[in-house]
């Protein structure tokens, strides 16, 4: 499996920056210094888990949205859930399911 370093950097990047927070305020929380920091974001070297862990704790972020670029949310998790409970459905279930949603939304 590759990993792509540069691009888990620019992530990590990206949403600092939307935190509002510095280069230096993520150092600092994580004990380490501002260059690595910088190197990190450069994809200039490799960052472990546990760093990435530590990172993503410290913005506030699933660290899975960090490594993979892709956020899983609790409104994705629920997506995903109904388009499954759907699929085993009969048509008249459907049919329910569609009514009490167009209730649902009513209100």
């Amino acid at each position: 499996m590759n990993v792509d370093y540069f691009a888990i950097g620019q992530r990590i990047k990206q949403v600092r920056r939307d935190r509002g927070m510095t280069q230096e305020r993520l150092a600092e929380a994580l004990s380490v210094s501002v260059g690595y920091i910088s190197q990190i974001e450069r994809g200039v070297t490799k960052i472990s888990l546990e760093t990435l862990a530590a990172v993503a704790a410290c913005l506030a972020c699933d660290l899975s949205e960090l490594a993979t670029g892709v956020a899983v949310t609790q409104e994705h998790y629920l997506d995903r859930e109904l388009a499954q409970l759907t699929a085993r459905m009969d048509g008249r279930q459907k049919k329910l399911l569609h009514e009490l949603a167009r209730l649902i939304l009513k209100y």
